[in-house]
């Protein structure tokens, strides 16, 4: 069956699917689309750990001992 490629950002991101479907799967992306999604998905890990070590004592601690190496680098 005939395929169809789409894009909705100019070829930055492109999808296919059959002819007739309406259901689509991604077929390629650009290295500017995948560095965006990665660093999206990178905060949004971080959100979920710092709600989680509200929670979590040991979740907690270890947020505080990376939060105190960061501060000690930025510093130099």
């Amino acid at each position: 069956m005939a395929q169809i490629y789409e894009s909705p950002d100019k070829g930055e991101t492109v999808y296919v699917r059959e002819v007739l479907s309406n259901e689509r799967k991604l077929y390629s992306e650009s290295p500017a689309v995948k560095t965006f999604k990665d660093e999206l998905d990178s905060l949004k890990m971080w959100a979920e750990i710092r709600q989680l070590s509200q929670t979590n004592p040991a979740l907690k601690d270890a947020l505080n001992k990376v939060m105190t190496i960061y501060n000690l680098i930025k510093k130099r």
